[in-house]
């Protein structure tokens, strides 16, 4: 109908990714939530907007500079104050992801103007987003989740990385035998005995590249001599581990410059 307002937008769905329970992007040009609880933390990231919200009747704004980060269990609303609406991206963490034990601190502080937990925030959005890659949406989860409890213990900046040149080659011992399955990172963390996010930061302080990216290079190395031997992309995609050929087709041009298909037919 001719003038009619534009309705809300959402997409919503459940990644593979373990901590994770939800994602949500949407668009509201007019809504207000009542009063509501979740059984989950909310990651707030707004993209256009201003959002008020009332925590344990008192009121804060979620906007397009801060990270908002709301405990589970504890009642808040949410309305825009403007008369355009706003578009925001929610993640909905798991309790155990953040932790029972920091509910208090979030109601006391649930967000901060941080340009480094908010580009950790939009890195993990955007693989989220993306079939096949869990085990880099684990290693982002971890640095985010760590550095999110840092902020509500009362951290002003990240804590330094301990190096542990042990625990690194353990872990790239562990990816090497594995690069076809792949493991994740909670199993390679029990495995190995410690905690997720000091295992990825030991691993990138150790080798220079996060493991994510050192298992997908292991990958890329069995993909380019199964093509050069003439198998076809979408079987390579499959045989060294990738969800499908578009998988893989989107980490060999990032790393390679060129499709599977054209580095194949460069053999010939």
């Amino acid at each position: 109908m001719a003038g009619q307002a534009p309705g809300p937008t959402i997409r919503a769905w459940r990644p593979a990714v373990a901590g994770v329970a939800e994602v949500l992007h949407a668009t509201f040009p007019e809504h207000a939530y009542p009063a509501h609880t979740h059984d989950t933390w909310t990651l707030l990231l707004v993209d256009s907007g201003t959002v008020r919200y009332d925590l344990e009747r008192h009121e804060h704004g979620a906007l397009g500079d801060r990270v908002t980060l709301l405990p589970p269990h504890v009642p808040h609303d949410g309305r825009s104050v403007e008369a355009t609406g706003f578009r925001k991206r929610v993640v909905y963490l798991e309790e155990e992801t953040i932790g029972a034990d920091l509910i208090g601190a979030a109601v006391d502080h649930p967000g901060w103007v941080d340009p480094v937990l908010r580009r950790q925030a939009h890195e993990l959005h955007a693989v989220l987003d993306r079939p096949g890659d869990g085990f880099e949406g684990e290693v982002r989860l971890a640095l985010l989740s760590d550095g999110l409890r840092q902020r509500l213990a009362g951290a002003t900046e990240p804590s330094g990385v301990r190096r542990d040149r042990p625990l690194a080659h353990r872990l790239r011992a562990l990816l090497d035998a594995d690069v076809v399955e792949g493991l994740t990172l909670v199993a390679a963390a029990d495995s190995l005995g410690a905690h997720p996010a000091h295992l990825v930061r030991a691993f990138g302080a150790e080798f220079g590249i996060p493991p994510h990216r050192y298992l997908t290079g292991r990958r890329l190395d069995r993909a380019r001599r199964l093509l050069l031997a003439g198998s076809r992309p979408a079987e390579v995609a499959v045989a060294v581990g990738f969800h499908d050929q578009a998988h893989l087709t989107r980490h060999f041009r990032r790393l390679l410059g060129v499709t599977p298909a054209a580095y194949a037919r460069s053999a010939q």
